[in-house]
Formats: C-alpha cells, sequence, structure tokens
C-alpha cells in the first residue's frame, strides 16, 4: 500500500458553470396596436427603403418600448441596405455594366428579411436582422 487515502484525498469533481442562454428582451404587454406598429417599421422598410421605417420609428418611439426596438432594428437594417445599394452600384458601373444584376441581390434581400421582420413583430417576437449594422443603439 504504497498509497495511502491521506495522502490523496479525494478531489471533488469540477462541475462547468452553467451558461445563460441569451435572452430575448422581455417588453411590456403587446397590444395588437403595437405589434402593428412594430409590423409596419419592417414593412415598409420593405417596401419604402429606410424612409419607410424611419418615419414609423421617429413618430411612434416613445409609445411602446417594442416600437422602439423594433424600428430602430428596421431603420439600421435600411440604411445597411443603403449601403448595400452604393456597393452595388459602384460594382455595375466599374465592370461596366457586366455585373448588372448585382443591385438586385440588396433589393431580394430587403424584401424577404422586412417580411419575415413584419411577420415575426406582429406575432410579438423581437426580429433581429441577419448581416445588420447598428448605427442606431
Amino acid at each position: 500500500m504504497s498509497e495511502n487515502s491521506f495522502d490523496n484525498p479525494p478531489q471533488p469533481e469540477k462541475q462547468p458553470l452553467p451558461q445563460a442562454a441569451p435572452q430575448a428582451p422581455v417588453f411590456p404587454e403587446l397590444t395588437k396596436d403595437v405589434k402593428t406598429m412594430a409590423m409596419l417599421c419592417h414593412l415598409l422598410g420593405a417596401l419604402a427603403g429606410v424612409v419607410g421605417s424611419l418615419i414609423i420609428w421617429l413618430i411612434k418611439k416613445d409609445d411602446h418600448p417594442f416600437i422602439d426596438d423594433q424600428g430602430k432594428e428596421a431603420t439600421n437594417f435600411g440604411l445597411t441596405i443603403l449601403i448595400g445599394y452604393v456597393i452595388a452600384i459602384v460594382l455595375t458601373v466599374v465592370s461596366c455594366g457586366f455585373l448588372f444584376f448585382v443591385p438586385l441581390v440588396p433589393w431580394i434581400l430587403q424584401i424577404i428579411f422586412g417580411i419575415i421582420g413584419g411577420t415575426k413583430a406582429n406575432n410579438g417576437e423581437a426580429y433581429r436582422y441577419p448581416l445588420n449594422i447598428r448605427f442606431i443603439k
């Protein structure tokens, strides 16, 4: 018995600390009007670009935190898409029109993600756009 239990007491197993899952923002009661205004931020952003979502957000941002959150998100995405349009047009001009289809990419993304955001907001879920640069915090 070269090993004595007194020399090497049993070590408790180290359990990894549980990681908290990222939580979606919690908002006060969401009425139908609040959901509708948040949905309009996304849908007008999809149809009219940054101007549509910016107008709704500026008018209704103080009414409810959910409208403020979703309005900022839709406006930021509109600004991101605007940058995408500028890059796409520059690429088209530099390529002498060979890349004529590139400006369609931001337009398609704007429509698809705007509709997804609108349906999520209408269901009362906070939507986060992928590839969104958050200019407005």
